[in-house]
């Protein structure tokens, strides 16, 4: 899916750099990675809104392209 989405960070551990992302409207979070944020934070914050697009990783959506 090349659209972008608009959605809030569910859950995200610094450490491992992974998380959860849930899209606006919807009920089912995405998977998170370090390397998929886009700037120079590489972070992100629990209910923060991002903007990104869906991609069908292993198995399950990715959020890729995420812009803090």
């Amino acid at each position: 899916m090349d659209e972008r989405c608009i959605g809030f960070v569910e859950w995200y551990d610094r450490a491992s750099g992974t998380g959860w992302i849930v899209p606006m409207g919807g009920t089912t979070p995405v998977r998170a990675y370090r390397d998929d944020i886009e700037g120079e934070c590489g972070s992100l914050s629990v209910d923060q809104q991002v903007s990104f697009t869906i991609e069908l990783g292993e198995g399950r959506f990715v959020a890729r392209h995420i812009r803090p």
